[in-house]
């Protein structure tokens, strides 16, 4: 996961990122080690803290290093692969709309 790299960005020690997801020290130590299954709410909640959309914190990280033929390769991989992601989500988060609105029209 993402965890540890996003909250560098923001400048947040574990024990900062903890308080604010209203986690402890030790459970934020154990998913950033990937010593811990994280389940959907800890993720919604450190998504929220982290300020970033819950799935960003699977993508893998892109790592930007000297021009060589087969990190091209995979950086270009896996950009185009979270540009997939995003548009599912995307077309996932319409089709929920539509179906909700349809749903709301029929009462």
């Amino acid at each position: 996961m993402n965890v540890k790299k996003q909250r560098k960005i923001l400048g947040l020690t574990q024990e900062n990122l903890a308080e604010a997801a209203n986690l402890s020290s030790q459970t934020i130590n154990d998913i950033e080690g990937c010593r811990m299954w994280v389940s959907d709410k800890t993720i919604l909640k450190l998504s929220k803290v982290l300020h970033v959309d819950a799935y960003r914190l699977f993508m893998p990280t892109v790592q930007k290093a000297a021009s060589v033929p087969e990190t091209d390769k995979i950086n270009e991989f896996l950009l185009d692969l979270e540009r997939k992601i995003i548009r599912i989500v995307q077309q996932q988060f319409i089709e929920a709309i539509e179906t909700y609105n349809f749903a709301s029209e029929e009462k």
